[in-house]
């Protein structure tokens, strides 16, 4: 089955949800444009959420998807705190910043029963998830309003899980993605694979749809990725230069350079590796380092770090996400994107 028939869309396409550099407006655009648009609310807060989905309501009746993580937030370690912050002291001093006035606390939370009642009274299409599954009982609310379940696997074990768990359809995310990497069993990164060496092998274990995701950037991936059993792709670095993206300057900036065909995995902006474009933080302290402390606590020591570089219109200290694929990555529209990525097929 493609997903243009499990999810009610025109065009095997979704849009990744990027949290962090996109809201509503790129969600919508994909959507009208006969994609399935996504919304990233892992790091909304419960109004934020709450109005971003009411923007989607307002603006457009096409399917769409919510996305959240499901993580197990980790207990915090004042030990593995106070050593991350002196592998920052030397940035805190360059830029006059004072670590004791920075509170301690998660970047990102997972999906929650507080959630479910926000996102309920909307009656989101499609609810995918990031690191696994919820809970047996939260999966129950989101499926009791006919909502399809998505999520991502990193390889055939993890596929299988989340069939055996209730998924509709399974992400395969490919080494080359950009942004966090969905693993849940399994956290070696040398278990993962590339997206046309992973994809095949998931489309074989399981009976669920199968979408690419990872490089995938222009119809030829498309066709690619189609031919080799994908129901569908889902895109994100190919969006993050599109008007509708919330993408910053610096990142904006980065993507246009010859630095976006340099990418890696880093745990140094969140604590969980993810994929971006490499900068001054990730030469010197990573890009993997077992001083910053588990996902997503290792995000409030380096913030202050961020916001005071991009002040200097600087990306040394951000998160710039990219896939190791920016060809596609341009100047255009959203819509424009969304049917490129579909340019030729049948």
């Amino acid at each position: 089955m493609r997903i243009t028939d499990l999810f009610g869309i025109a065009l095997p396409v979704i849009q990744a949800p990027m949290a962090g550099v996109q809201g509503s407006a790129l969600a919508i655009a994909v959507s009208e444009a006969g994609g399935l648009g996504s919304l990233p609310c892992a790091m909304l807060s419960p109004e934020a959420l709450e109005k971003e989905l009411s923007a989607i309501h307002v603006a457009t009746d096409k399917p769409y998807n919510v996305n959240f993580f499901c993580h197990r937030p980790p207990p915090p370690s004042a030990e593995r705190e106070a050593a991350w912050r002196t592998a920052l002291a030397p940035y805190y001093t360059e830029f006059g910043i004072d670590p004791a006035g920075i509170p301690a606390g998660p970047g990102r939370n997972p999906f929650s029963a507080e959630t479910a009642d926000i996102i309920a009274a909307f009656r989101p299409p499609v609810v995918s998830f990031h690191f696994g599954l919820p809970s047996a009982e939260l999966l129950a609310r989101v499926r009791k309003w006919g909502a399809k379940v998505v999520s991502s696997a990193t390889t055939v074990e993890e596929a299988l899980w989340l069939e055996a768990h209730g998924a509709d359809a399974i992400i395969a995310q490919g080494l080359e993605a950009g942004g966090h990497r969905g693993h849940f069993l399994n956290h070696d990164l040398t278990a993962q694979s590339g997206t046309f060496a992973l994809l095949p092998r998931i489309v074989h274990a399981v009976k669920v749809p199968v979408i690419a995701a990872g490089g995938i950037v222009d119809a030829r991936g498309v066709k690619a990725a189609l031919a080799l059993g994908a129901a569908g792709v889902q895109a994100g670095t190919a969006y993050l230069l599109c008007p509708e993206a919330a993408t910053s300057a610096v990142h904006r900036a980065a993507l246009k350079s010859s630095a976006a065909g340099h990418t890696a995995l880093t745990n140094l902006f969140t604590g969980r590796p993810a994929r971006g474009i490499v900068n001054r933080v990730m030469r010197e302290l990573g890009p993997l380092s077992p001083a910053a402390p588990e996902f997503p606590l290792a995000t409030s020591a380096i913030a202050p770090l961020r916001a005071a570089a991009e002040s200097r219109g600087s990306g040394d200290f951000s998160p710039l996400w990219c896939g190791q694929n920016v060809l596609g990555c341009r100047e255009v529209s959203a819509a424009d994107v969304t049917r490129g990525l579909v340019d030729g097929l049948n």
